[in-house]
């Protein structure tokens, strides 16, 4: 597959660069984020084994790579909707990391304060209470499936301040951890007696 190329040396050293006499040679798109840019992208500088490079904006578009915000690769601006879903997706995937409204600005080519604002009028909500829902959802997933330590879930929700994560847990939900847990564990139980009957 043609496409699927990492990028030449002259290539990385354009992207690393912000090379805008490479631009219109090739574009190139970082995995991760599922954006593509121009050479001359002013973004941060992706990891080397997370580039594609692609030679025209249909190509990247036909491999799902949404264009860049901040160079507009297609000359197009990418509608907001869809900037959003990117970063969602993205906080979606690395939910566990520590991510900070800089950090996804960082990732999606946006300014924090555009990012912010954006967010909550697409979304309803900001980026760090979609990511606290995102990540309680998870947890209330693992008290009902496993048997780990509260302090445990919290840490696999990427919280890993165990006092934080019990206090967030309740201010979401209406409950700590544990009663959560105890309260899943009875509904489970009564529903299985009900089938034996």
């Amino acid at each position: 597959m043609a496409n699927r190329i990492q990028p030449t040396e002259a290539q990385w050293k354009a992207i690393i660069n912000n090379d805008k006499d490479s631009d219109g040679q090739f574009f190139y798109a970082v995995q991760t984020t599922k954006i593509f840019c121009r050479p001359s992208c002013k973004s941060r500088p992706p990891k080397f084994e997370n580039v594609r490079v692609f030679q025209s904006a249909d190509e990247a578009r036909a491999e799902r790579f949404r264009p860049c915000k901040r160079c507009k690769p297609t000359g197009e601006r990418l509608p907001d909707h869809e900037w959003i879903e990117l970063v969602a997706e993205y906080i979606d995937a690395h939910y566990t990391d520590h991510l900070t409204l800089d950090v996804l600005a960082d990732v999606s080519h946006g300014s924090p304060y555009h990012l912010h604002r954006i967010f909550k009028r697409v979304k309803g909500q900001t980026p760090m209470e979609y990511i606290q829902d995102y990540r309680i959802g998870k947890a209330k997933d693992l008290l009902a499936n496993t048997s780990l330590a509260i302090s445990d879930v919290g840490h696999q929700v990427g919280i890993e301040n165990t006092a934080y994560f019990i206090t967030l847990f309740k201010k979401k939900t209406g409950m700590t951890p544990l009663s959560y847990r105890s309260q899943y564990m009875n509904n489970t139980s009564a529903e299985v007696h009900h089938h034996e009957i």
